[in-house]
């Protein structure tokens, strides 16, 4: 039994009960104002029975291990990865509250005893903890709402973009781009996806690419996909690459070969839905005798597999063609491609946009910007384009908030 995932939960579970220990505190302190002692009683049943079904999920978890490398391990990992969500986001925001009234009454317990007051009793406002309740219950419910219909509530993003060395024959032309399926996420939820499939066609595209990431691990995943996928039309092809989880490197397996025969199913998926599926190689598309290069890179990441060989994909490509690039992480952009190359438009995915975020006007805000440079949406740097989707479906959490799917589509025009 591997030890690394035992200890990782452990801590999940040791950090979740610190946090409801201490959220409780003030939820006791709310409760004090209430005349019912069954409500008093039921509302603490309510709040540590859901915290320790959270517990039991970790600990079923890891007395059973094998399930958690398996399509049906995933789906279990995910709903209590959702149910722990739930439960620590609108808490830790509610505690920071208390936290503050705690810090001020503490402090005037310190200045009364130091003082001539000493003697008088010091009462203690309630006004921060209802606060931070009030506060808290925001973020509850729009996980709840992500969970049940955020991550099926497919958005699609227009982006025109301009280039001055784009041929003639490609002014106008229309290219949908996805990433991030994650096939086994969606447990087999075939109409809601479907919707989204029906959305991309809905666009009649030229060109449909896919920026990696079709399934979590497993080839299986796929089952039942091939024919809603299959669906997907466009004019002038459809392209596709491998993301990180594509090649089963997040699970032990018996042998080499079992893995190997793993990825040749995920491979042999994109064949059977209809994708150009580009494995460090480029493919020459051309339109009235005009034509560009599509180049598709296998993942490329920093601190992830990096199994991309740049040169190879970009064999017999010239500088004076037209040239976009598929690459599934966007760190590759910055490493390889920006101002190393001729390569007018990147497209990546890989972020999600942390599947968490804030979407107001100009605002955009999620915690996937602490971590990647280009998280989500149009970079460029010069002549140089970078698109990050943020994702057609999800893992982990098992929703989105403030972060939908997103299905781009990308206008190209010849720029005056």
């Amino acid at each position: 039994m591997r030890t690394e995932p035992i200890i990782f939960l452990s801590t999940v579970i040791v950090f979740l009960f610190l946090v409801d220990v201490y959220a409780f505190k003030g939820i006791r302190q709310l409760l004090k104002t209430l005349d019912s002692a069954n409500v008093r009683k039921g509302i603490t049943t309510i709040y540590w029975l859901f915290s320790f079904v959270i517990y039991g999920g970790f600990i079923f978890m890891m007395m059973n291990m094998d399930l958690r490398p398996s399509p049906k391990g995933s789906a279990v990992f995910n709903l209590f990865m959702g149910l722990a969500i739930l439960s620590l986001v609108p808490k830790l925001i509610f505690l920071g509250f208390h936290f503050l009234e705690d810090v001020g009454f503490l402090t005037m317990k310190v200045g009364a005893k130091i003082s001539s007051n000493s003697g008088q009793p010091i009462s203690r406002s309630s006004f921060l903890t209802k606060i931070g309740l009030l506060v808290a219950s925001v973020p509850f419910f729009a996980i709840i709402y992500g969970m049940i219909k955020g991550k099926y509530d497919f958005k699609i993003v227009r982006k025109k973009l301009y280039f001055s060395d784009l041929p003639d024959s490609f002014e106008g032309l229309t290219a949908v781009h996805i990433s991030d399926a994650h096939l086994g996420s969606f447990n087999q939820a075939f109409s809601e996806v479907s919707k989204g499939l029906e959305m991309i066609n809905s666009v009649n595209p030229d060109l449909i690419f896919f920026t990696g990431d079709m399934v979590n691990n497993f080839a299986q995943e796929t089952e039942g996909w091939v024919e809603p996928f299959s669906k997907l039309k466009a004019k002038h092809g459809k392209f596709s690459i491998l993301g990180n989880h594509d090649y089963g490197d997040y699970s032990p397996w018996e042998s080499k070969e079992d893995k190997r025969k793993n990825l040749e199913g995920v491979k042999q998926f994109h064949k059977d839905i209809g994708f150009d599926l580009l494995l460090n190689e480029n493919k020459k598309l051309t339109i009235n005798g005009e034509s560009i290069r599509i180049i598709g890179l296998e993942n490329w990441g920093k601190g992830f597999s990096q199994y991309g060989n740049l040169s190879k994909s970009m064999r017999e490509t010239t500088d004076d063609e037209f040239q976009i690039m598929l690459s599934h992480d966007p760190t590759h952009w910055d490493a390889e491609i920006n101002k190393k190359t001729k390569v007018n438009l990147t497209l990546s995915g890989h972020t999600h946009g942390m599947q968490f975020g804030v979407n107001l006007g100009k605002f955009r805000y999620s915690p996937a910007q602490h971590r990647y440079k280009q998280w989500s949406g149009l970079y460029n740097v010069g002549k140089q384009f970078l698109y990050v989707n943020q994702g057609f479906g999800f893992l982990g959490f098992p929703g989105r908030v403030g972060m939908p799917p997103e299905i781009t589509v990308l206008e190209f025009h010849k720029q005056a």
